[in-house]
C-alpha cells in the first residue's frame, strides 16, 4: 500500500458562538461567497443595491482579511470554493420577480437592474468584467468556481455533488452579502447536513442591522443554523496545528500525488527530475516484466514536455495534476499515439485525445505511455495479448488480471502515479485487487466515453487505478464531467444527492450488505477467511451489517455473457471486422467470438434481455435507497481467487467466468464501485524439493447505487484508513 497522510488535523475555534467549533482540515472547505467586482467595487450592482457609499466601502474592506484566510487554506492544500452570482448573457435564467421586484418600487433607489449597462459592463451578467472575482482573490487552477443564478448556491448549480465528491463535511463561510447570499447558502448547507461557520470579520453586507441580525440568527437558539467565529481564532488554530500534518514530508521514489505537488510548490522537486528518475525505474522494471507497455513516450520528448510545463507555470499557481505521471490503457485515445486495443489489425491513430485524457493533460498531468491489456478489452486474466503476458507485481507466476492489466501493474509497480483504465465487466477492479491497489469504477455516463474503443457501449466506463483512495478520488474529480457530445453521458441533475453526516462514516455509522454464504463458497479458503475478517473490520469501523436479497445481482451478472449483451459487444467492435479477422485474434478470444457469431440472438431475445435488465436495475437501485430501508453499500470479494498464469491458460473460459462472479453485474444494473486492498495471504510453491512462499494481495469491492460514487469513496476510505493503521502505514 502507498503511504497516507500521517495524522488528521482538527482546527478548533474555541471562541465561536454558540460554542467551540471544530473541523478536520481534510474534509473542510473554505467557501468565498460572491466577492466579485459587481458586489464590492464602485459602479457595480452592489453599489446600486446598497445606495450608500460609506456603507458600501465596508464590504470592500473585508477583502484583505479574506485574502489572509485564503492564503492560510492554500498553505495546507485545503479545499477552496468560490461562488459568483450572475446570469447568462441572454438572461434566460433570470426570473421576472428577481429582475423587476426592486426596480419596480416607486419609493426605492434602484435606478438600474440586472442586465442593464453599468461602468463595468452589463450588471450581474456572466462574461462581463464586473461579474468576475476581484484580483486579490483570483482562484487557483485547482479551486472550484460556482456560477450561480440565484442568491443561494444550490439552484441551477452542481455544488452539492461537488461537495459530496470531495467528502466535505464542514464549511467555513466568508463573503458578501451577509444578509443575503452568505446567509442563504449557509442555511441551504445546514439543511443538507453540513456543519457551517461564518467568520464575522470576513463577511459584510449593505445594512448593518441586518448583518448583525443575520449572524445572530445563524448562531441563535444554540446553533440553529451553525456557528459564528472570527478569523483570529482560525489563524491561531492553524498555528497550533501539527506541522507534520500540514506539511508533507518529502518521500523517496514516487510519493502520493498531494505530497508530490507539495514538493513541487516548495521547490523540493522538479517535474524534469521526476521524469528522468521515473524512466530509470521503468527501464529497470522491464527486466522484471517486459509486457507492461505497448507504447512509451520517448524520454527526450517527455523531458521536453516537463520543461514546457515548468516554464508555463513558473511563478504561477500550479494546476491539480502538475507534473504527475500517468499511464493510459491502450483502448483510450491519446492524440498522435496509435490506439491498438492490443489487436494490431484494429490499430488507428487518433487526431484528438479522449476527453478524460485531455482533462488530465489540461490539469498538468504528464503522459508516460500506453499500457497492455487483454485483446479488445475481452477478459479478466491479463493473459490474452499479442504484446506479451504481464504478471502480478507480487508474483511472476500469477496473473495480473484483465483487461486493464498494464494499467494496474504500472501503478502497483510505482511506474506512474495513476492510470486511466476501463471497466465493463470488472476489468478495472480485478487487476487492481491482484496488484494491491485501488480500482475505481465510476457510475456509467459520468466520465465521457468518447475516444474509448467500445467493448460494450451501453456498459463501458473509463476508470481510475491509483495507489490510494484519496488519489483515485482526486483524479475522478478531474475527469468526471458531463459531455454533451457523448450520447451516453448522464445529465448531472439526474444524479442523486443526499444529506451528509458531518461526523463521518466511522462515527456516524453506515450500513452494508454482503453476498449470501452459499455464493461465497465459490471463493478459495484463503479468500473466504480474509473476506470474513474484512467484514469484522467494517463492523469495527462503524458499519452495521444488513441482509438484502442478492438474487437480482446474480441474475444481472449472468445476463452479461449468457444474454444478448455479448452481441452488443460484437456490434461495438464491428461484426464484419471480427468475421474478417477472426483467425488473427488471440485463440481464447477467437473461440469466444466464434461461438457468439455462430449463435446470434433473435430480436425477441434482445428485447427480452433489455426488459430484464431494466427490471433488475430498478430492483438493485432500490437496495441502495436508505430512506426505504436499504443499505449504503454492498461489499463483495473483488474476485474469487488468484490463479497462476499456468492455471489460467489451462482453463481460460471457466476461470474467467468464475473470477467475475462479483464483478459482472455492476455495469449491467448501473452501479459504481471501488476495489480496495484488504489483506494478504501466502502462496506456497515447491521447486526442486524447496518450499518458497509469496505474500499475495486480497481485495474487496464496495458497490453503490448509480451516482453514489462519493458515498462509496467515503466508506471505502474509512476501511482503507483502518487497514493502513493496522499495518503501521
Amino acid at each position: 500500500m502507498a503511504p497516507a497522510p500521517k495524522t488528521k488535523t482538527v482546527l478548533t475555534l474555541p471562541n465561536a458562538k454558540p460554542y467551540a467549533f471544530a473541523c478536520p482540515t481534510a474534509t473542510t472547505a473554505l467557501i468565498i461567497i460572491d466577492i466579485q467586482r459587481d458586489f464590492v467595487d464602485p459602479g457595480g450592482f452592489g453599489s446600486i443595491q446598497c445606495g450608500n457609499e460609506a456603507i458600501f466601502s465596508e464590504a470592500r474592506a473585508i477583502v484583505p482579511t479574506v485574502k489572509k484566510v485564503l492564503d492560510a487554506f492554500r498553505s495546507f492544500g485545503g479545499h477552496v470554493i468560490h461562488t459568483r452570482e450572475g446570469h447568462q448573457p441572454g438572461l434566460a435564467d433570470l426570473p421576472a420577480a428577481k429582475k423587476l421586484r426592486q426596480i419596480s418600487n416607486p419609493a426605492g433607489h434602484h435606478t438600474l437592474g440586472i442586465g442593464d449597462q453599468g461602468p463595468m459592463g452589463k450588471l450581474l451578467v456572466r462574461g462581463e468584467y464586473g461579474h468576475d472575482i476581484v484580483d486579490e482573490l483570483t482562484p487557483w487552477p485547482d479551486e472550484i468556481v460556482i456560477d450561480k443564478p440565484g442568491k443561494g448556491s444550490f439552484w441551477g448549480t452542481n455544488i452539492h455533488r461537488i461537495l459530496l465528491s470531495r467528502g466535505i463535511t464542514h464549511l467555513i463561510f466568508t463573503g458578501v452579502t451577509t444578509e443575503c447570499c452568505v446567509s442563504t447558502t449557509l442555511r441551504e448547507c445546514a439543511d443538507r447536513g453540513y456543519q457551517c461557520i461564518v467568520l464575522e470579520d470576513c463577511t459584510q453586507g449593505f445594512d448593518a442591522q441586518q448583518v448583525t441580525t443575520s449572524l445572530d440568527i445563524i448562531a441563535g437558539q444554540d446553533g440553529l443554523f451553525g456557528f459564528v467565529g472570527n478569523s483570529s481564532d482560525l489563524f491561531q488554530a492553524i498555528d497550533k496545528a501539527s506541522t507534520d500534518a500540514l506539511t508533507r514530508v518529502a518521500a523517496q521514489g514516487l510519493p502520493p500525488i498531494d505530497e508530490l505537488l507539495a514538493e513541487y510548490r516548495q521547490g523540493a522537486r522538479c517535474p524534469v527530475e521526476v521524469v528522468k528518475s521515473l524512466y530509470e525505474r521503468i527501464e529497470q522494471y522491464k527486466a522484471v516484466d517486459p509486457a507492461v507497455w505497448i507504447y512509451l513516450e520517448p524520454k527526450a520528448s517527455l523531458v521536453n514536455d516537463a520543461l514546457e510545463l515548468v516554464d508555463e507555470y513558473k511563478g504561477k499557481p500550479l494546476p491539480p495534476l502538475y507534473g504527475i505521471p500517468f499511464s493510459v490503457k491502450d483502448t483510450i485515445d491519446v492524440a498522435g499515439v496509435p490506439t491498438t486495443a492490443a489487436c494490431p489489425k484494429y490499430t488507428y491513430t487518433p487526431e484528438v485525445s479522449a476527453p478524460a485524457v485531455q482533462r488530465v493533460l489540461d490539469a498538468g498531468g504528464l503522459f508516460i505511455g500506453k499500457v497492455n491489456l487483454d485483446q479488445l478489452a475481452t477478459g479478466l486474466s491479463g493473459c490474452r495479448s499479442p504484446y506479451g503476458i504481464p504478471h502480478s507485481v507480487f508474483s511472476d507466476k500469477h496473473i495480473s488480471g484483465g483487461s486493464s492489466s498494464g494499467s494496474s501493474i504500472s501503478v502497483g509497480a510505482k511506474l506512474v502515479s495513476f492510470g486511466l483504465a476501463t471497466d465493463t465487466a470488472g476489468s478495472g477492479r480485478v487487476p487492481a485487487a491482484f496488484n494491491g491497489i485501488i480500482g475505481f469504477k465510476p457510475t456509467k455516463g459520468t466520465v465521457s466515453a468518447r475516444g474509448l474503443v467500445p467493448a460494450c457501449r451501453t456498459l463501458d466506463t473509463i476508470t481510475v487505478v491509483a495507489p490510494s483512495i484519496p488519489e483515485a478520488r482526486k483524479v475522478w474529480q478531474i475527469i468526471a464531467h458531463h459531455d454533451p457530445d457523448d450520447p451516453y453521458s448522464k445529465l448531472p441533475h439526474t444524479l442523486p444527492t443526499w444529506h451528509i453526516d458531518y461526523r463521518g462514516p466511522r462515527v456516524g455509522g453506515f450500513t452494508f450488505a454482503i453476498p449470501p454464504p452459499a455464493l461465497l463458497e465459490v471463493c478459495t479458503k484463503e479468500y473466504r477467511n480474509l473476506f470474513s475478517a474484512a467484514v469484522t473490520t467494517l463492523q469495527s469501523c462503524g458499519g452495521a451489517l444488513k441482509e438484502v436479497d442478492y438474487t437480482p445481482f446474480s441474475v444481472a451478472g449472468d445476463l452479461l455473457y449468457e444474454g444478448s449483451l455479448l452481441h452488443e459487444r460484437i456490434h461495438c467492435i464491428g461484426h464484419r471486422f471480427l468475421q474478417s479477422n477472426l483467425s488473427s485474434l488471440h485463440p481464447v478470444i477467437r473461440e469466444l467470438f466464434y461461438k457468439a457469431l455462430s449463435n446470434p440472438p433473435s430480436a425477441y431475445d434482445v428485447f427480452r434481455d433489455q426488459a430484464l435488465q431494466a427490471q433488475l436495475t430498478r430492483e438493485v437501485q432500490g437496495v441502495f435507497d436508505v430512506l426505504k430501508g436499504g443499505v449504503d453499500v454492498l461489499v463483495v470479494p473483488a474476485t474469487t481467487q488468484h490463479p497462476t498464469i499456468e492455471e489460467m491458460e489451462a482453463d481460460p473460459l471457466r476461470l474467467n467466468s468464475e473470477l467475475g462472479t462479483f464483478t459482472h453485474c455492476a455495469n449491467v444494473v448501473d452501479l459504481c464501485g471501488v476495489s480496495v486492498p484488504a489483506g494478504t495471504w501466502r502462496w506456497k510453491e515447491v521447486v526442486e524439493d524447496e518450499d518458497t512462499e509469496r505474500e499475495m494481495p486480497f481485495g474487496i469491492t464496495f458497490l453503490g447505487g448509480s451516482g453514489y460514487d462519493a458515498k462509496v469513496f467515503d466508506i471505502a476510505g474509512v476501511f482503507e484508513e483502518e487497514m493502513r493503521n493496522r499495518n503501521g502505514l
